[in-house]
């Protein structure tokens, strides 16, 4: 049975997902994962869990970015469950989330080297866009802006 719940990121399963995206993301990331790192510790009010027979495989989150923007932060899917539409069915939680909130807009920041995410974002109709804040100048971030309107 597959379940979507709403959470904070206090919760014991979405702490352990990120855990392992963390672990993941020290491949992709090499020398620039602190600086990633300090950006992703935070707390979130708007988390969302994937279950599957009550099994945690997915999560992700958003916080206000600023007024009427919400950023898409902490997407992860454990790698043997991908390709099932698990990310999918996050992101468009989150979006749906977003909207009932009043925000007019997702961003979102990723690795340029995580080709998959981005094919998700752009088939999910993000476009890219300039790096914002804290990921200007940075060459292996790309972000990413969807509409919700």
């Amino acid at each position: 049975m597959i379940s979507i719940q709403k959470t904070t990121s206090d919760n014991p399963d979405f702490k352990n997902l990120t855990r392992l995206f963390d672990e993941y993301l020290v491949d992709i990331d090499g020398d620039e994962k602190d600086f990633f790192a300090q950006y992703n510790q935070i707390y979130l009010e708007h988390v969302i869990v994937y279950y599957e027979n009550e099994k945690a495989l997915g999560c992700g989150a958003f916080k206000e970015y600023e007024p009427k923007v919400a950023e898409i932060k902490r997407m992860f899917v454990l790698t043997e469950q991908r390709g099932k539409g698990i990310a999918v069915a996050i992101l468009n939680e989150l979006e749906n989330w977003a909207k009932a909130e009043s925000y007019d807009f997702c961003i979102l920041e990723t690795s340029i080297r995580l080709e998959s995410a981005i094919a998700l974002y752009k088939k999910s109709g993000y476009k890219r866009i300039p790096n914002y804040g804290q990921y200007i100048g940075v060459e292996s971030s790309v972000c990413m802006k969807k509409n919700l309107k």
